[in-house]
């Protein structure tokens, strides 16, 4: 994604591209070399950007860390380490909490939809811990299928997610439940309702294991809601970081030494309120 950062009276006379965008964090990485004369006029760019643009969550980088980056985008090899307890911040949903209220949600849907069949469609792939003990507590018909989607960056937020694996059972004149881990924003969400409402079902609906409205853009039905939560990025019970975290019993938060990236230092001169170069 591309976006203005001169005018020359009404026409765009440049451009800034970032060169990655992370969806998972709302994060735009740029990226720089060590030599001085890369890293002065890039710290520039960033820091009108910034200003230019407050809402945007931009870092930049040194190339050194370049995988690293990778990793944290999903795109690089992932070194599979011994889970730490000094990683692990702050315990949000115990497993008990989460046994006891995917029950109760799961008594719910099968009195909704009581006499009816469903279509249960999980979206990958935090989605399968939650999606599995949810299925094996409701008591009606069902068939289970599967949706996975692919994040990019794009001018406008429906270019942003595409699908990679497609549902396979037709739910034309079918009740589909979408079973998601967590809803953000709302804009995957509000795709995924897009391309499927077109295929014409009877109805859909979503239960979700989390949800943080605080960080909602776009406004979406959600039908069960497990347990809302803060935004602090948390992991545990299908939700990872780097690939990992998956498997603990809990949904928690991790300590920020965990994940936070290096960012590149602004030099003194080029701090914002430093004098300019002959100023006293």
């Amino acid at each position: 994604m591309s976006f203005p950062i001169a005018w020359e009276g009404t026409r765009v006379s440049e451009m800034f591209t970032p060169d990655f965008y992370l969806p998972e964090h709302d994060l735009y990485i740029e990226l720089t070399t060590m030599k001085q004369s890369l890293v002065t006029p890039k710290n520039r760019k960033v820091r009108l950007l910034r200003e230019l643009y407050p809402e945007l969550n931009v870092r930049l980088l040194y190339r050194k860390d370049y995988q690293q980056l990778l990793a944290k985008a999903g795109y690089g090899a992932v070194e599979v380490q011994n889970l730490r307890k000094q990683d692990i911040g702050a315990i949000l949903i115990s497993p008990v909490e989460l046994e006891t209220r995917i029950k109760a949600l799961a008594r719910k849907i099968s009195r909704d939809y009581r006499g009816e069949s469903l279509v249960i469609v999980g979206v990958l792939k935090g989605v399968t811990f939650f999606l599995a003990d949810l299925a094996r507590a409701i008591k009606v018909p069902f068939v289970l299928d599967y949706l996975d989607l692919r994040r990019y960056a794009g001018a406008q937020p429906h270019d942003r997610v595409r699908v990679a694996r497609d549902i396979d059972y037709p739910i034309a004149g079918r009740h589909v439940l979408l079973v998601e881990d967590i809803v953000n924003t709302g804009l995957t969400l509000d795709y995924v309702f897009s391309e499927l409402r077109a295929r014409e079902p009877a109805s859909i609906e979503v239960v979700t294991l989390l949800d943080r409205p605080l960080r909602r853009l776009v406004q979406v039905p959600i039908r069960y809601v497990g347990f809302q939560i803060p935004n602090d990025y948390v992991v545990g019970y299908g939700l990872d970081y780097r690939e990992l975290y998956r498997n603990l019993p809990f949904i928690c938060t991790l300590r920020t030494s965990v994940y936070d990236l290096p960012v590149v230092p602004i030099p003194e001169s080029e701090a914002p309120g430093a004098p300019a170069a002959g100023q006293p």
